[in-house]
């Protein structure tokens, strides 16, 4: 069908490899697969592919890491909130890891976008649409710590430019940083991919031993 037509409205849906048509506008929690999300996040590469090694650095690697250090900053962080941490970028398996200067120059449209691929993901998921604040700030700050160190090992910043940037990494200890620091080369795409979908299924494991001890008591 000609896409010009105006009386045919564009499509705003994608088909997934494992057959769902997430729909852009209006995402259904049912249309989401994990398969999905960490077959699409293993080949969406952070800092536009701009980094260096032979394998892209994706936002499957990012997001264990990011989370690795959540719970570094909150050791009694609960699973379902780990869990909410891992999924912090899900929504880039459908739109892709837009940097945040093309973020900035997109405005409220894409937001709007992202926001629904999250509550959708997280209602899936058995989290809440919408996080705690405290959650919410806990991931945002994990986020810019391996952002930081992404910058400097990986993306060519300097040191000081990155502490103008992101800020200077706070909350953990040195051993931790070199932690983080020792995760930052970047994994083959199938790595990457079985990386992400093991934290998952450790965390995911540790959720239902909880619910289950609530259950027995």
């Amino acid at each position: 069908m000609p896409a010009d037509r105006p009386d045919i409205p564009p499509r705003a849906w994608q088909r997934m490899l494992s057959g769902r048509r997430l729909n852009l506008l209006d995402p259904s929690p049912f249309d989401i697969e994990l398969s999905d999300i960490a077959h699409g996040l293993a080949r969406v590469a952070r800092w536009n592919g701009q980094t260096l090694g032979d394998n892209a650095f994706s936002v499957a690697q990012h997001s264990v890491i990011v989370e690795e250090i959540a719970g570094m900053l909150k050791s009694d962080l609960p699973a379902k909130w780990r869990l909410a941490v891992l999924l912090h970028d899900a929504p880039e398996y459908v739109i892709g890891d837009m940097i945040s200067p093309f973020k900035t120059v997109m405005g409220g449209n894409y937001r709007q976008v992202e926001e629904r691929l999250h509550e959708a993901i997280h209602i899936s998921f058995g989290l809440p649409a919408h996080l705690p604040v405290y959650v919410s700030k806990l991931a945002k700050k994990a986020d810019i710590i391996c952002a930081y160190f992404e910058a400097i090992e990986l993306a060519g910043f300097e040191e000081k430019e990155a502490r103008k940037i992101f800020g200077r990494p706070r909350g953990l200890k040195e051993a931790q940083l070199e932690q983080v620091r020792a995760a930052m080369p970047p994994l083959q795409t199938g790595a990457a991919q079985r990386q992400f979908l093991q934290r998952f299924e450790e965390i995911n494991s540790q959720l239902h031993l909880a619910t289950e001890g609530l259950r027995i008591l």
